[in-house]
Order: C-alpha cells, then sequence, then structure tokens
C-alpha cells in the first residue's frame, strides 16, 4: 500500500501555518508510534457551512465541529478522509486563548489518532485522546527544532 498524505481544500485556502511536508512526515512517524503503517490520508479543509453539511449528510449531526474523519482502515494500515474546518479551529483557538497554529496542529493530529484507534466519546477517553495529543504536539515541536 503507498504512503500518502494529501492536503486540498473547499473554499478556503489551505492555512499558510502548515508546513505540509513536515505535517506528513509527523502523521508517519505517529502512526508508527501506534504500530501502524501510513496508507492514504487527505485532509480536505473546509469552512463552517461546508463541515456543517458533512455532519448533516453523512453523520446525521446538526452542528458545526472542527474535524470529522472518514475511516477507511484495513488492519495496520491507516487511510481516511479528514474534514477540518478552518472556521472552527480558529474559533477554538480564540475560546482556548491559543495560537492559531498550535490548534490547527491539534485538530490534524487528532484525526490521524482516530484512524490509531484512540476513542473520545467514552467514560475517560477524552483524558487519553487529549494526552496523545499532547505527546503528538510535543513530537512535533522536536521535529521543528531539529530543522532549525
Amino acid at each position: 500500500m503507498n504512503s500518502s498524505v494529501t492536503f486540498l481544500s473547499e473554499g478556503v485556502q489551505i492555512p499558510a501555518a502548515l508546513n505540509q511536508a513536515m505535517v506528513s512526515e509527523w502523521v508517519e512517524c505517529v502512526a508508527r508510534s501506534y504500530a501502524k503503517e501510513l496508507g492514504r490520508v487527505t485532509y480536505i479543509f473546509v469552512g463552517d457551512e461546508r463541515i456543517l453539511e458533512v455532519n448533516r449528510q453523512f453523520l446525521g449531526h446538526d452542528y458545526y465541529t472542527d474535524i470529522i474523519t472518514f475511516d477507511y482502515t484495513e488492519g495496520k494500515h491507516i487511510s481516511g478522509d479528514l474534514f477540518i474546518s478552518l472556521d472552527t479551529v480558529r474559533s477554538n483557538a480564540e475560546q482556548l486563548g491559543v495560537p492559531y497554529g498550535n490548534e490547527l496542529h491539534r485538530v490534524v493530529i487528532h484525526g490521524i489518532l482516530h484512524l490509531c484507534g484512540i476513542n473520545d466519546k467514552g467514560p475517560g477517553e477524552r483524558e487519553v485522546m487529549e494526552a496523545a495529543e499532547n505527546r503528538a504536539l510535543a513530537l512535533l515541536a522536536s521535529m521543528n527544532n531539529e530543522q532549525k
């Protein structure tokens, strides 16, 4: 299975805060840390209205969200389409008082962690997801420091 990370957008610009080559390498490292192999992962950056449409059409949910992950994983080969609302990422960053780029990276890796089998809806799962996000973000910071 070929591995590839693709970045697309619908109605918005792909964020300048996103170093695509670095994120691709990071995503692959995180997948490997969960004994997974990276297949085809596509990020689709959208606005709030498009994510609401996707949420209604495919999940029957009538609300905005930051990310929707469609999981096509087979065995240890992770693959999926990840829709990310840049509007919601921006408003979440403002509400949380964190830089936009930090929140964007958290959401980007959140979807990969779902593909690796980490959930966040059941009792205690949110804390497990947050810890996994924090470990992944620390890895990205270390990769960025190595490049400098």
